[in-house]
């Protein structure tokens, strides 16, 4: 059985640090990274022309006005590449973004419209972006360096650095449209897409903070609230809290935060979105852009968003449109993998501490009735009639039975018990209802 849980849980490694949200905001994000890209690429060609310049007057103090002639004739043979290359990559990012919006397209109506945010925080996709169109900008500011001078006594500049770094771009440009075409293929196929999700889950729960005894962070053994903080701004989902600012500030006014709303849930200006614990509440202004608003849920710190995800593209699949119950089963055997990593882990409340081990935030997270509801009740319902799903879930709640401790194995009976008893409502014959009700691992071979 320890062998199973190895298998079944994520690679060990360093848990992450709760990091400020900006940097998962800016994966979110597509303007980001072709921004910095061309302005880097702007800096790079002044150095490149810098250097183009001292070499043309080294070449003239020297008297070599041979080799300078040979660069003049090379610059000609290189405006025309250089050229070719401005007017190609404006068509070479054309195709690209229609590849990108056919791509999102079809995996928005296969599997479910939340895994678009997949496409748009794919690293590929945007350095794809990002370089096709720095080598696009580049080729606009090497074409102004081009001297029109023919004798070498009068030329000023001569883009030799700036033509090859071109090259450069182009040949870089040629490789990231191979891993792109390669990406966006495999972020096509279901099984990958399900894998994503899956990954993009586990990475959440790795940075969730390990409680170090007790529940003496839980809301009612912290005391009597003595301030509420309302949520100010505009209403939306509660994406992510920036939780070093809040252990700071909490720290600093001797306090202990409570996070009311759960990251996911929707939030109305006006209603408390924190409770203070211990004094009186934090300045405004300390506690401003602690919490972050959106019109969609995050990775980021949501520990059931993959879980949605998950049941989405199975529930789709399973739908009379699509009648596509293999990969229902997929998604299913990363619900199962996601909660057997979850499950001798504690829930319900994340405790986050200052440098000294104090309670400083309170910040409440899906507890495992709730994970498990998220990830079979909506599927459940929709296998009946479907044997492959029912025997793979019946098998897959037997494992986590053998996983979880006694006090978690409710919710895992209760939905087995549910579903036997749909499947025999369902199934008038006595021999598909047994077919449907064997556990197999793999559905239906």
């Amino acid at each position: 059985m320890s062998d199973w849980m190895v298998t079944q849980s994520p690679a060990p490694g360093r848990r992450p640090r709760a990091l400020s949200p900006l940097r998962e905001h800016l994966r979110d994000t597509f303007w980001f990274a072709p921004t910095v890209a061309m302005v880097s690429v702007f800096v790079v060609w002044v150095g490149a022309q810098v250097l183009d310049t001292v070499i043309v007057d080294a070449l003239q103090e020297d008297g070599d006005y041979e080799t300078l002639d040979e660069l003049l004739r090379f610059a000609e043979d290189a405006k025309a590449v250089v050229t070719v290359v401005g007017s190609a990559m404006m068509t070479f990012i054309g195709v690209v973004f229609s590849i990108s919006l056919v791509a999102v397209q079809m995996a928005s109506g296969q599997f479910t419209p939340r895994v678009v945010r997949l496409f748009v925080r794919s690293r590929i996709t945007k350095a794809t972006f990002a370089v096709f169109l720095a080598t696009f900008v580049l080729t606009l500011l090497v074409l102004t360096s081009f001297d029109t001078a023919d004798d070498p006594r009068d030329a000023t500049s001569v883009p030799l650095v700036q033509s090859v770094l071109t090259l450069c771009m182009v040949a870089l440009s040629l490789f990231l449209f191979v891993l792109y075409v390669n990406t966006t293929l495999r972020l096509m196929r279901i099984s990958h897409v399900i894998a994503r999700i899956a990954t993009e889950s586990f990475r959440v729960a790795a940075s969730m903070p390990v409680p170090t005894g007790g529940h003496d962070g839980d809301g009612a053994l912290v005391g009597p609230a003595t301030a509420w903080v309302p949520h100010e701004g505009r209403a939306g989902v509660l994406r992510d809290v920036h939780i070093a600012r809040l252990v700071r500030v909490a720290r600093k006014h001797g306090v202990v935060l409570r996070l009311i709303p759960r990251i996911g849930d929707f939030v109305v200006p006006g209603t408390p979105v924190l409770a203070v614990h211990g004094g009186p509440a934090p300045p405004r202004g300390a506690l401003r852009y602690t919490a972050s608003v959106g019109v969609e849920r995050t990775y980021h710190q949501d520990l059931g968003f993959g879980l949605r995800q998950l049941s989405d593209i199975a529930l789709r699949a399973l739908s009379p449109a699509i009648n596509d119950p293999t990969t229902a089963v997929q998604a299913l055997d990363r619900i199962i993998q996601f909660l057997a990593s979850l499950s001798r882990r504690p829930l319900d409340t994340a405790l986050h501490r200052d440098r000294a081990g104090a309670v400083r935030l309170v910040q409440p997270v899906p507890g495992w009735t709730e994970l498990v509801d998220l990830g079979f009740t909506e599927v459940r319902g929709c296998a009946i009639g479907s044997p492959q799903v029912s025997r793979r879930m019946l098998a897959g709640l037997d494992d986590l039975l053998l996983l979880v401790p006694a006090e978690r194995r409710e919710p895992l009976l209760r939905h087995r018990a549910l579903l036997r008893q749909a499947v025999d409502q369902a199934e008038p014959s006595p021999s598909d209802r047994a077919f449907a009700l064997r556990p197999d691992r793999q559905g239906i071979g």
